[in-house]
Formats: C-alpha cells, structure tokens, sequence
C-alpha cells in the first residue's frame, strides 16, 4: 500500500491505465466501488484521513493511498495529481448542525482543486429529490445533497451527478433498517411515510452506474436520476422482503402522528441503525422519490439481468448477509465525533491522566485457539461476560444519541481495522497477538480495550487484556470512579470466559469432525440479550452474493 500519489504498486494495472480518484474508500460505497474499478482496468487512488484503515481492505496492495481531509484545498491539489476521474462519495451529516455548510466547503474544494489539476470528470452519487417540491423545503439530507450536485456541476469539470433513492444491498443503512423493521415486527403502528412511492436500486446496479460513468463523452455534464424497475411504498417493501425471507406475512397499521422525529427514535429503537441516522433516512421518505427520467440508459446501457427487481436485490443481500460475508456496511464510516488518534503511547505519555483495567490469565490452550475466540468477540457471539450490563450500556447510549451496542460485525469470524464491532472500533489487528479496539459509545473521554495473546512459558496460552480511558475534565474523572467497582464483574467476568471458552473448544475439537465448523461463543454464558442478536443465519450457494 502506497500513500504516495503518483507511484504505482506491483499491483497496480497497467501504467497507461485512467487514475481514478475515489474518496469516501472507507465507507459503504466507496469500500465497493474500489474493486469494481480494478476489475474494469483502472487505477485507483484513495483519498482518506487514516491511511491504516484501509491496510486490511483485499484490495490496499492494489491501491495508491493519499492522506487528507476533502476540505482541506493542500491535499486534496496533491491527491488530484494526474487524476482522470474523481468520485465524490462523502458527506458531513451527522458532525453536528453545521454540516451542511461543511458539504458545501468541501464540495467547493473539491471542485476547483479538480479543475485545476485538469481532471477530465467528476462523478458524485446524491440523493433522488421529489418533483414539483422546492429544494428549500426539503430535508435538510437531502437538500444538501442537492447543493452538493449544484456546486460539482458548477465547477467548469464535466461532471456526473447519479441521484439515487433507497438502496438495496447488504448493509446499507437503508435495507438494514428495512430488514430489522420487517423480521422484529410482525405487527406494526408505522408513520405515514410507509405509504410513500419509492424507486428503490440495487447496489450492484449503483455500482455498475458509477463504473459506466468513467467514460461518459466530455460534453455531457449533468445529473441522471437512477432508480431500479419497479416503484413500490414502504409498506410493499416491507411485505415483499417478509415474503422473500419466508416470514409470516406483517400487519401493518400506519398512524398519522409520528413525526420525524418520534419516527427516528422508534427506527432507532426497533433496528441497528442510530435515530441520528434514521432521521434523515425517515425525513427524505416523507416525499415521494421516482425517476422522472432514465436518460443515464443512453450513455450506460443495462445489461441483461439489469436493473436488478427488488426481489432478487433482496434475497442477493440475504445471502451475504446470512453467509457473514458483507464487504461493507453502513457502519463502515468512523462515528463523526469519535476519536480518530491511535492509543497513546505509555508510560512515557504526558498527556494527562490514562486509567487502566489490567486482567491476565493462563489458558490450558493452543494461543490459536485463544486466539479464535478473541476474534470471534462481539455481535452474536457477546462479550463474554454480563449480557445484561452490556445490553444496559448499550441502550443508553442509544438514548443520549450514540451508536448503541446492535451495529454487530461485518464478519463473523474475521476482524479487519476500521470494521465497527457494536459500540467499539477496530483500531488495530495483530493476527494471533493482539486486538484492540476504540470506543465509540458516548463517553466524557476517550477509552479503548486491548486484548493480547501470547504463548506460555508453563504450556498453553497467556491471555492479558487491558482497559483504557483517557477522561476529560471532572466529568470524565467521576466517570472513571463510578464504574470502576464493576469493573471485577465486567472485565474480570470476561477474561475468565474469554479463557474458558478457548478451553472448551480445545476439549470441543479433540471430538469434531474434520473440518467441523467451530464456534467460539461461550457455552454456559448466558444468550447474548436481544442488543446483541443480528436475525437467523442461513447459508448461501457458492458463487452467489448481493
């Protein structure tokens, strides 16, 4: 992985390929469209602000890696270096009220560093706005993101804006919200809005639309509404996917008295998704969202197969989903607000007070094994120890606006930096050694959890886990010394479990069958509670995905 612009890797395509700039790499879309790009020839460079969170994507040794900020004009000049291509594929929504000031900044970064490098086109995935609604009276989601169009075709680079409703895919923010309201809820009191028509896509059509617009002729700069075949409310999509996932057919009663705002936070309540999240995604539903054109089909003919239905979108999500094997989920994107500096160095770190949990024991285990079930911590598999505390801390955060303990895992079995793991952050993978992870719940400081494993001089294993907080001011002090009496319950519970189950599944693996699956959660701890449970797993055919 190269974060020099302009140098290429063994893994690079060839020299005279289009460079295509791709920022937003780290998230749902970005972190998809970067393989699609290698796989249609081009070179990519990533722009992003933490460089290591890409170091475990499959396809960083393809890449050319830039460091930088989109509304900082120095960095984002050096990554447009000798870019044919730029995708514009970030927003600010959720850093706080001002964020659409910060859209429009940035976007205007964007576009003059673009003209001025000399880049050929611009491409930049918005949002479907209604007809006939004036742009001042929308959300404030969606309103943005039509600024952000506005400003990207204004700026002399012929560009490409794709306006795109609810995306079906696994792990986007949508399609997780639909699939969590669907199977939790057989009988539902839902806002007006599920009568709303929407135009919903596939993110492989979505991809596929980003790709085609690489080569769109020079004078063409405009916006393209993309939308799949069919348009369905809310309630269709609802009943359509109990009917793909084979779940008793849902009751559905919409009431007229939910407003945004009481909708997000009963989103919030009822899925993974955070009401700081939903509510956008609820307030651009209150308005019907369809194409009004499909002029984008001149220029990036469907193949046949293409647009993919809403039901095949949804059971090619299923699949991923139930396989464990989601390339990207809307959780992918750090929380705005959160921590983004690695762990401070210690002892010899003055950066003011840094509190420490230590808990160390001694597995009669293979590292291996202990290893497994470190890895394995977190969605189904739980934290080992308490249920209920962790499901409480969970539903607090929730309820002073975090993420909640549900975003779960990506991947079951396999943990890379930058993935979300409920309320945590994967700061850092050391395969076999070392795991920590970055709080990302509501906190009056900055916290982080380390997990290490080792061999034992004695035989076996050597498991030390390390809690860490940093606080700020009084309130992060008093934070500490309230809950450090749980912490024999909480951290201590879990070392003991963590090392309890390695031991459990060597004694288990003395008996399995060859190539029996393993499973590292802890037999005699209690079921994780209902803030940690992800839905039923199924399995997928081989070669099929969303």
């Amino acid at each position: 992985m190269d974060e020099t612009p302009g140098t290429h890797t063994s893994g690079s395509a060839a020299p005279r390929a289009r460079l295509c700039l791709v920022t937003g790499a780290g998230g749902y879309i970005g972190g998809r469209l970067v393989p699609e790009l290698l796989n249609a020839g081009y070179r990519v460079r990533c722009l992003v602000r933490t460089p290591r969170k890409l170091r475990d994507q499959p396809w960083a040794g393809q890449v050319e890696i830039a460091r930088g900020d989109v509304t900082d004009a120095g960095p984002v000049a050096a990554a447009m270096e000798g870019v044919d291509v730029a995708y514009y594929l970030v927003h600010a929504l959720g850093t706080g009220r001002d964020f659409e000031r910060t859209d429009r900044e940035a976007a205007r970064v964007f576009g003059d560093q673009a003209r001025r490098a000399g880049v050929g086109r611009l491409v930049y995935l918005g949002g479907l706005t209604p007809a006939g609604v004036p742009e001042r009276e929308l959300s404030p989601h969606l309103r943005s993101r039509a600024e952000v169009g506005h400003i990207l075709l204004g700026s002399g680079v012929p560009t490409a804006v794709l306006r795109a409703a609810v995306i079906i895919g696994s792990g986007s923010a949508s399609f997780e919200m639909l699939r969590y309201l669907t199977e939790r809820l057989p009988v539902m009191v839902t806002p007006r809005w599920v009568r709303t028509r929407i135009q919903p896509i596939a993110v492989r059509d979505v991809l596929r639309l980003l790709v085609g617009c690489a080569t769109l002729p020079a004078d063409v700069s405009r916006a393209f509404d993309v939308g799949g075949g069919e348009v369905l409310t809310y309630v269709e999509m609802m009943r359509r996917y109990a009917a793909v996932a084979r779940l008793p057919r849902r009751l559905i009663v919409p009431v007229p008295v939910l407003t945004p705002g009481l909708s997000s936070q009963w989103v919030g309540l009822v899925t993974p998704v955070p009401a700081a999240l939903a509510r956008p995604l609820t307030e651009s539903l209150r308005h019907e969202v369809v194409c009004r054109e499909r002029d984008i089909e001149r220029y990036v003919p469907s193949p046949p197969g293409h647009p993919i239905g809403f039901d095949r979108a949804v059971a090619l999500a299923l699949e991923r989903v139930r396989d464990a094997q989601v390339a990207t989920r809307w959780s992918s994107a750090s929380v705005p607000g959160a921590p983004s500096d690695p762990l401070p160095t210690d002892p010899d770190w003055a950066g003011g007070s840094l509190y420490t949990d230590v808990r160390e024991r001694h597995a009669d285990a293979a590292p291996e094994a202990l290893w497994d079930v470190v890895e394995g911590i977190g969605g189904e598999n739980g934290w080992y120890s308490f249920p209920l505390a962790w499901a409480v801390r969970g539903r607090l955060d929730r309820l002073v606006g975090g993420v909640g303990l549900r975003r779960g895992r990506r991947d079951a079995r396999r943990l890379r930096v930058g993935d979300s793991l409920d309320f945590w952050r994967v700061e850092e993978v050391e395969r076999g050694r070392l795991l920590r992870l970055r709080a990302e719940m509501r906190l009056p400081g900055l916290a982080w959890l380390e997990m290490h494993v080792d061999e034992d001089t004695a035989g076996g294993a050597r498991y030390r886990q390390r809690a860490l907080f940093h606080p700020h001011g009084l309130l992060g002090q008093l934070y500490w010394w309230s809950v450090s009496p749980f912490h024999a319950v909480v951290f201590g519970g879990m070392a003991r479990n963590i090392v309890r189950a390695a031991e459990r599944a060597r004694t288990r693996a003395g008996a399995a069958r060859p190539g029996e699956a393993r499973g590292p959660g802890p037999a005699s701890e209690p079921a994780p509670a209902a803030e940690d449970r992800a839905g039923p797993a199924h399995r997928r055919r081989p070669g099929e995905g969303d």
